[in-house]
């Protein structure tokens, strides 16, 4: 293997930070959905990890089980907050490559 002069190095390193922050994003810009309790709850989760939308169907309103709905809501808010960390790890893995197992902080 042949070695890297430090100025290849240093624009390898810029270019791949100039890519993640592109893919960073792009991630902005996507949605991930996941539901809970048959379908009852669903919640859209931007790649950035914000949650952008939560549908509640209007079944699943059981005033008299409030935190039967409540659970619901976690349990697909957090399945949808895995996804998008799914989507985020894959795509910013394809960025960073065989660097992301060197421990550098951020990648």
């Amino acid at each position: 293997m042949a070695k890297m002069n430090p100025q290849q190095m240093m624009k390898q390193v810029q270019k791949m930070q100039e890519d993640m922050q592109r893919v960073q994003d792009e991630l902005a810009n996507e949605s991930v959905t996941a539901s809970a309790g048959g379908g009852a709850v669903t919640a859209r989760v931007s790649g950035g990890l914000e949650v952008m939308e939560i549908v509640i169907a209007p079944a699943a309103v059981d005033l008299d089980d409030l935190e039967l709905l409540q659970d619901t809501i976690v349990a697909a808010v957090n399945e949808a907050m895995r996804s998008a960390q799914q989507l985020a790890q894959t795509r910013l893995g394809a960025v960073t490559g065989p660097l992301s197992g060197l421990g550098f902080p951020g990648l």
